[in-house]
């Protein structure tokens, strides 16, 4: 059995740019720690927009240009970076199926004992992507590693933790 830590969009312009918070700067030592000690497969996904981002739902929705393809906001943090064994799973949207579907093709090869996942932002992609991998494979045990994720606001962080507990997630506090 094999474990597995997902590294949710640690990019630039969540951490210190067009989006970054205090939070986000806070737990990049932490995800950090958190990757030097994980024994099992590690995998990162990259927030990807192109120029034409405004003109999507997403930008209209958030018409804040960010993870646009290419630019220093988009790249992955440098120091979590330098540890990345595979390339990020880019997507475009909040969760991505790409994961869930790479995760459960990994799982009927070997069993996953389990899959942790950390990053930015808790509220939106972290939840998205631990609630899609949930519905791909409901009966792997999945947590998510409180203090190596940062919310939007803090609000929002513990309300994105209080609904991923409600749907058997578990949550490392």
């Amino acid at each position: 059995m094999k474990n597995i830590l997902i590294v949710v969009d640690m990019q630039n312009d969540f951490i210190d740019g067009a989006l970054g918070t205090r939070e986000a700067i806070a737990i990049v030592p932490k995800v950090e720690e958190k990757i030097r000690e994980f024994e099992g497969e590690v995998f990162f996904t990259r927030d990807t927009h192109e120029a034409c981002y405004l003109e999507t739902q997403e930008g209209k929705n958030l018409p804040v240009p960010h993870c646009i393809r290419e630019t220093e906001g988009w790249q992955i943090r440098r120091e979590l970076d330098a540890l990345r064994e595979t390339e990020p799973i880019d997507k475009e949207t909040f969760g991505s199926r790409e994961l869930a579907e790479k995760l459960a093709l990994l799982n009927a090869k070997e069993e996953i004992g389990s899959i942790t996942l950390v990053g930015l932002c808790t509220d939106i992609c972290v939840i998205s992507n631990a609630l899609l991998i949930k519905a791909y494979l409901p009966e792997v045990p999945i947590s998510v590693d409180a203090a190596c994720c940062a919310g939007v606001t803090p609000e929002r962080h513990e309300n994105a933790l209080k609904a991923m507990e409600m749907c058997q997630i578990k949550i490392i506090r």
